[in-house]
């Protein structure tokens, strides 16, 4: 990984995102991730709190977690973004890469169901 402080996140398959609510309240989201260049890349459903919560605050914290969302490292202070059309396609390419057929599974049945996606690039501060 180019960045040191995302070393923990080396080798694994869930990142715990915690998001803010405007009264400061954090929400906390295990997703799936790719890194690319000291970022780190997820995707979500354009509608989702999280992504309402990321376009009021960009300012996250970060944290590899399990399935459910347990921390297995360091919370790392991190800022958020929802990143135009080409970087989402380069997102998705990493995330299918590393993830392979359940991901392709998602996209399809996304793509049916004609979901809005959307892909968040998160940088350590």
């Amino acid at each position: 990984m180019s960045n040191e402080k995302l070393a923990e996140f080396a080798g694994q398959k869930y990142v715990n995102v915690a998001t803010y609510r405007k009264n400061g309240t954090a929400v906390y989201t295990p997703m799936w991730f790719a890194e690319e260049g000291g970022e780190l890349y997820v995707y979500s459903l354009a509608n989702a709190g999280k992504v309402k919560r990321i376009r009021n605050n960009p300012r996250v914290k970060i944290a590899p977690c399990d399935v459910r969302g347990k921390p297995k490292g360091a919370w790392i202070e991190a800022e958020a973004r929802i990143v135009d059309r080409s970087a989402a396609e380069h997102g998705h390419k990493l995330l299918n890469k590393k993830y392979g057929l359940l991901k392709s599974l998602g996209d399809f049945f996304s793509k049916i169901r004609k979901r809005e996606r959307v892909v968040i690039a998160i940088r350590p501060a």
